[in-house]
């Protein structure tokens, strides 16, 4: 394909990197990347997407815009509270760039569906807030032999990180976490706050690291986890090394 005269005035300047170029842009308009969740990680991750012009973009998430989401999923407005997210997300998506097909999937990510939605992407975010699915869907992902970027968030904290675990010397996500913890066991959003920035930094964060992913460029967050302190302004980036005894990825 060759970009076309407004394409390339949209894309101009990332097209000037020369890490992308003009065909890295070509390679980003044919993609495909799936966003599981359109709340606080999601919000900013879809609008980036767009914006870098990412082609193909899913939306799954089956709740609705609540007035409470508004200090953080910044995707949606005042006037979307009642409607679903999906719908929400897919409006403000055309209103940025027109040019994107979007896919709405208004419903949770199940056993029953995940790998029917999943397997038709190049890349999977996972914005979801509960380890239920986000093992499923790093499963799924590992199964599918798909990127999956992860990120997760609480209080002023985000975690970030991308698996490969299919690859044969990067860790899968349960080399790291092998089980899901105990209902009750771990904080949430809900009861224990989140600053909204949070959410935006680490949602960001995983749109440029999809980006990365799609175009084969810098080094990949694969087999390493970064812990991010918004409050005390410091980044730990920690080392993750495949567990050959992992019951999931392991020999």
């Amino acid at each position: 394909m060759n970009l076309s005269n407004n394409e390339k005035r949209r894309y101009a300047r990332q097209i000037i990197l020369p890490e992308i170029g003009e065909a890295g842009q070509e390679k980003l308009i044919r993609a495909k990347v799936l966003v599981i969740g359109a709340g606080g990680l999601g919000s900013p991750c879809l609008l980036y997407l767009a914006a870098a012009g990412i082609g193909n973009i899913g939306i799954a998430d089956g709740d609705k815009v609540d007035l409470a989401n508004l200090n953080r999923q910044i995707i949606h407005e005042t006037g979307d509270v009642g409607r679903a997210k999906v719908e929400s997300a897919a409006d403000a998506i055309a209103d940025l760039n027109p040019a994107i097909k979007v896919t709405s999937y208004g419903l949770r990510v199940t056993r029953e569906n995940a790998a029917e939605i999943i397997k038709q992407y190049d890349i999977v975010i996972d914005g979801s807030d509960n380890f239920e699915t986000r093992f499923l869907i790093h499963d799924t992902c590992y199964r599918l032999r798909k990127p999956y970027v992860m990120g997760a968030v609480l209080g002023f904290m985000g975690q970030i990180s991308v698996f490969k675990g299919y690859e044969s010397n990067k860790p899968c996500y349960r080399c790291f976490c092998n089980e899901i913890p105990p209902a009750g066991t771990i904080p949430n959003c809900s009861e224990n706050g989140i600053l909204g920035t949070v959410t935006g930094i680490i949602g960001a964060w995983q749109a440029n690291e999809a980006i990365k992913e799609l175009l084969g460029i810098g080094e990949s967050m694969a087999g390493s986890f970064i812990v991010f302190d918004a409050l005390n302004s410091k980044i730990k980036n920690l080392r993750l090394y495949k567990d050959t005894k992992c019951n999931f990825c392991g020999s």
